[in-house]
């Protein structure tokens, strides 16, 4: 099993690689619900080791303090009781420190553990669902440390490098014809898969065409130069009241200053860069931007099928499905039957990837689910007619 501990000790790496260039103070802030402090993130996935490997099957385990699993846990119910979502940011204590020596205690136990074991299908797969929970932690941490730094006054570059590929530029004017009838959608591979995208199924579709790029920001200023957030015949209801309690006006991160329209990314404040796709917009402001095009955005049993003509990975694409389970689904026992199935209600799916999605964790079939009105991910739209 030495390729499961090499698997470990990489994605574990990079969790702490992707938190290297943090200050310490940045490392605890918390400016909305949904952004969690990088320090709970770390937290929470070396927690779910701990939690679901160590504790239950390996003898003579030492908790490292048994106070974490309240700190730590973050919607398992099975489990027990938690710290609200709402209070990560209040949690000064445990320290950065103490959390980097929580990691460090639950890894080289972990490490003595994966060469020492008798194991198990049920063993690997449950370490291995660890592994791709932490990989989607280190998406949102990207996504939270720019939320954090991004709502800092002084716009604050996060020197990131290679870990963070420069985003590609591409017109988006061609379209890919699909002809209609009857496909399958849903895993069906080697290698490892959620839950959710389990129970693989037949779709009719009927005729339609496809967007072979991404809207880019200068299309989308397009948007709104001709009054695309101040004319609610392209928004949803529930859209429409969303733009206007919050006075919403373009993406996140775009800030309007001296007549000119600026970007906030990992380089610190930036002009629009109006080749790039446009990113960090709500599904609301997706389907909108697709009403005014006179286009749809594309369902996501469309965006699978098409998904071998185009390009994809840059942004995570907002599709027009709701987020709901596949004929047959059923959630596993236990704790881990939380993970997915629970969440099946009021989100819409987003399928593809983007570049804050870490290598090999990505797949055509991923099902991506947020809320409509969330901005902070990296999203994006491609139009579907």
């Amino acid at each position: 099993m030495n390729y499961l501990l090499e698997k470990y000790k990489n994605v574990r790496a990079h969790s702490e690689t992707i938190c290297a260039p943090l200050l310490t103070e940045d490392y605890v802030v918390q400016p909305v619900a949904e952004v969690s402090p990088p320090k709970w993130h770390l937290g929470h996935t070396t927690w779910f080791f701990e939690t679901f490997v160590l504790k239950p099957f390996f003898h003579g385990y030492t908790e490292f303090d048994s106070q974490y699993n309240f700190v730590f846990n973050s919607y398992y119910e099975t489990v027990g009781a938690r710290v609200i979502r709402t209070d990560r940011g209040n949690l000064s204590r445990p320290s950065v420190a103490e959390v980097y020596a929580y990691r460090n205690h639950v890894d080289t136990n972990m490490e003595t553990f994966l060469t020492r074991v008798d194991w198990n299908k049920d063993l690997s797969d449950t370490i291995t669902l660890g592994l791709n929970h932490e990989q989607q932690h280190q998406e949102l941490l990207f996504s939270d440390i720019k939320y954090i730094l991004g709502h800092n006054p002084l716009f604050p570059e996060f020197k990131i490098g290679k870990h963070f590929p420069a985003f590609e530029s591409k017109s988006s004017s061609a379209y890919h014809s699909i002809k209609g009838g009857v496909y399958e959608i849903g895993f069906n591979d080697q290698g490892f898969s959620f839950d959710n995208e389990h129970g693989r199924h037949k779709v009719y579709l009927g005729d339609y065409s496809i967007c072979e790029a991404l809207v880019t920001n200068g299309e989308y200023l397009e948007f709104i130069h001709d009054g695309g957030y101040t004319d609610f015949r392209h928004w949803h209801a529930e859209g429409w009241d969303w733009v206007n309690k919050n006075k919403i006006k373009s993406p996140l991160y775009w800030h309007w200053i001296d007549g000119a329209w600026m970007n906030y990314t990992f380089d610190g404040l930036q002009p629009i860069n109006t080749d790039e796709a446009v990113c960090h917009v709500s599904f609301y402001e997706a389907s909108a931007y697709a009403a005014w095009k006179g286009k749809r955005l594309p369902t996501e049993a469309e965006w699978e099928v098409a998904s071998d003509h185009f390009h994809w990975g840059q942004r995570w694409e907002w599709t027009g499905s709701a987020y709901l389970p596949y004929p047959g689904f059923k959630k596993a026992a236990g704790a881990i039957g939380e993970y997915n199935g629970k969440f099946m209600v009021n989100q819409m799916v987003l399928r593809g990837a983007s570049a804050a999605t870490p290598p090999g964790h990505s797949r055509k079939t991923y099902r991506n689910f947020f809320h409509a009105l969330h901005q902070w991910q990296f999203t994006g739209i491609r139009l579907a007619e």
